[in-house]
């Protein structure tokens, strides 16, 4: 067959060759019939069976989890079993069979159908994307309803180990863990975006994959020879020769660059001019910590903390408690044996599945989310503010609060703050009574009033997925706009760059925790900015830090002046790129 194309979402870098392996879904398209009353129970029955059997499936895969699997996949296998023991999964559609008499398979569909229709109303990108965890589950369930379950070719040879390409419409991160003893090449998806757990995953095994690739499923075929170029987010399907050969090529350079990265873990990173750059990792859990350290991270500059707070069910366990929080907090701190851990405090807002109100916002991106929730909320952000507080007595903590725009905003959590102290001196309890408090920029407001931020605040820190979304006013994990995602537009060079030169005219340190730091494309264009703290997953910090020992500064500041002028976007790309061969 002619060879064909596809274009995705690029989310772990390298190149994966191989032939497809097709996993094929459980057909959502259920048979759709109704039980008479006397086969109700026993069809309610069927499904508390397949249900079980997908809770010893999970419990198995944890079990034999490698000692040296990353802490995500752990952390999402919890996720899915936590889904699995949710009223909403495992006693609604017990109730639908009851009442409507549907089928198990139907009412389980129904269900799931029901859930999904809700988190596509969810506004934040990585929380929106959980909605796969439950089509997930729920296609577990189905398999073992309907026998359905696909095994995977064994791969015992050395001629195919590591050829195989998994090609699914999704992949649950437990599916993931059974490929990665496979030795699989790489994983091509229809669904998924930057933030999902697959994206997650594979860039935690360092995996080359493509998501988002809409219909991939049903246009490769299976043992079609498949190249995945993860840096570009492209599937070349049955490559003519020479293109498989420029692609072997590429790939065995790849593999040669990886093995001298390693050599580079304990190199401080330091420009060929003399000039010392920091570099931080983001993690979303505690067990992420000896990963960083593994990787040469200086520190954490990026704690996600809403991670603490996923998957909870029922009403006692809406949030976790300020012990439990605490003790999250104190375990990363004492992990990363002294260095500082930055802990942001909760990112998602009154759209999202904590709130027990009901909220119809007409744009759930403008309304009630992250600080602006948190400051509605005083209760749930004093009880973050007193955990992350107690940490800090055992370690270096910094504290950073996302989406501030206005000064009263910042005056508010200050105050909050301060709040928190003064419970936690009344109670006898130890913590940092200088801890630093940070704010993230990433509205366009916050950036074009910088001032407001530097004479408050001890720190700041650019999120420029955020920054990059609101600034061009696109979801970046919708696949109709994605395209439109351009971290070099010149609007977001402009606020950039401001954002850097006035933070440091002003003494505040800033730092970047967005995708771009981790991006090498993009590390001589932001040292250039004047930026000297980049914080990014851990499986990118040796790639930076190998651009990083590579540049100099003094060679970059002529090029930054024509790029920090132009307003062609053309000719923007055409001068990163030209930086990049200085």
């Amino acid at each position: 067959m002619a060879s064909f194309t596809l274009h995705g979402i690029p989310v772990s870098r390298g190149i994966a060759i191989g032939r497809a392996h097709l996993l094929a879904p459980a057909a959502l398209d259920v048979k759709h019939y109704l039980v008479s009353e006397e086969q109700v129970e026993a069809e309610v029955q069927r499904l508390q069976k397949a249900i079980a059997t997908v809770h010893r499936e999970l419990q198995t895969i944890w079990n034999e989890l490698p000692k040296d699997s990353p802490a995500e996949l752990g952390a999402f296998i919890d996720v899915h079993a936590l889904i699995l023991s949710d009223p909403m999964i495992a006693e609604v559609p017990l109730d639908i069979i009851r009442s409507r008499h549907y089928n198990a398979e139907w009412a389980l569909v129904t269900q799931i159908d029901e859930l999904s229709a809700q988190f596509d109303e969810i506004e934040d990108a990585y929380l929106r994307e959980r909605k796969s965890d439950i089509q997930q589950v729920g296609e577990r369930v189905l398999k073992v309803l309907t026998g359905t379950a696909s095994p995977l070719p064994q791969t015992d040879s050395e001629e195919t180990a590591g050829r195989m390409i998994v090609v699914a419409h999704d992949i649950s991160p437990a599916d993931m863990l059974q490929f990665k003893d496979r030795a699989f090449g790489g994983f091509v998806t229809d669904l998924g975006g930057q933030n999902s757990h697959t994206a997650i995953v594979a860039r935690s095994l360092d995996i080359p994959a493509a998501v988002g690739m809409y219909n991939a499923s049903a246009l490769i075929q299976q043992d079609d020879w498949v190249v995945i170029d993860g840096d570009a987010g492209v599937v070349i399907v049955d490559p003519a020769p020479n293109v498989l050969e420029q692609y072997r090529e590429r790939q065995a350079r790849l593999l040669r660059d990886r093995k001298k990265l390693s050599k580079l873990r304990k190199t401080p990173a330091v420009t060929r001019d003399g000039t010392a750059i920091t570099l931080l990792a983001n993690i979303e859990l505690p067990e992420d910590c000896p990963p960083a350290l593994e990787a040469g991270a200086m520190g954490v500059g990026l704690f996600r903390s809403e991670f603490l707070f996923m998957g909870r069910t029922g009403p006692a366990h809406k949030l976790p408690s300020e012990d439990e929080q605490f003790e999250s907090y104190r375990k990363a701190v004492t992990a990363m044996k002294g260095r500082p851990v930055t802990i942001r405090t909760l990112d998602i807002g009154a759209d999202k599945p904590l709130d027990t109100v009901e909220h119809t916002a007409l744009n759930p991106a403008l309304g009630l989310r992250a600080i602006r929730f948190c400051l509605a909320e005083p209760q749930m952000f004093l009880a973050q503010l007193r955990a992350i507080l107690r940490a800090s007595a055992y370690g270096p903590i910094k504290l950073l609060i996302p989406m501030l725009a206005h000064a009263f905003e910042i005056d508010q959590s200050l105050a909050m703050v301060e709040q928190a102290k003064a419970q936690l001196r009344d109670a006898g309890k130890k913590f940092d009574p200088l801890i630093q408090v940070g704010a993230m920029i990433e509205i366009p407001a916050a950036a074009l009033t910088l001032p407001l931020f530097v004479k408050r605040m001890d720190f700041l820190s650019i999120g420029t997925n955020d920054l990059i979304q609101y600034t061009l006013a696109i979801d970046r994990a919708d696949h109709e706009v994605a395209h439109l995602y351009n971290p070099l537009h010149p609007a977001v060079i402009y606020l950039l760059a401001s954002t850097i030169a006035t933070a440091s005219k002003s003494g505040v340190p800033v730092s970047v925790c967005g995708e771009m730091a981790g991006d090498t494309k993009l590390t001589r264009l932001l040292l250039g900015m004047g930026l000297r703290e980049f914080s990014m997953h851990p499986t990118q910090l040796l790639a930076v830090k190998q651009e990083i020992l590579n540049s100099d500064l003094n060679e970059i500041a002529p090029h930054m002046k024509k790029i920090l002028k132009t307003m062609e976007p053309a000719a923007i790309a055409a001068a990163v790129e030209q930086l990049r061969s200085i």
